[in-house]
């Protein structure tokens, strides 16, 4: 058995997300985030009931300004990192210019499979799936007033 073989079993397609939610500050770090989990998928081999198993692996976002992030991580919302918003992060981005984007994200999955019930196998190579593309309009924007000390603390929004 081969990926090419269980490529049409690829659990559904997973959620991506980003914070700002659809708008990007020129700048500042953008962060992306992406909800894919391990799964198992039921099917039928050869007439025996059998599983197989993905598990995501690797996260290739491509920002649409000719910039592309891969990450062992789907990354994570800033409040569940423990961040403050613009903090960077392993799936962040910072856009250079004001436009509008399409960010598109490739999951790769790692493959097993077993029949009726037996032990985990491997499969060589990963099963890509892609996700949704998101888009968003990235704006320059200036601070006028901010939270904090900038001076003596420059990880504030507008420092």
């Amino acid at each position: 058995m081969t990926t090419r073989e269980v490529a049409h079993l690829v659990p559904g397609v997973s959620a991506q997300g980003m914070e700002p939610r659809g708008f990007m500050v020129v700048g500042l770090p953008t962060n992306f985030y992406a909800d894919a989990q391990t799964s198992v998928v039921s099917t039928t081999l050869l007439g025996t009931p059998a599983e197989v198993r993905f598990t995501p692996v690797s996260f290739i976002w491509d920002h649409g300004d000719g910039s592309t992030i891969t990450s062992g991580t789907g990354g994570a919302t800033w409040a569940s990192l423990g961040l403050p918003e613009f903090s960077e992060t392993a799936t962040s981005h910072v856009f250079d210019r004001a436009g509008d984007y399409t960010i598109s994200l490739t999951i790769l999955y790692s493959a097993e499979y077993r029949i009726g019930g037996g032990a985990w196998q491997a499969l060589a190579g990963t099963v890509p799936s892609t996700s949704p593309p998101l888009t968003a309009s990235a704006k320059a924007a200036k601070t006028v007033l901010v939270a904090d000390d900038c001076g003596r603390r420059r990880i504030s929004p507008g420092c």
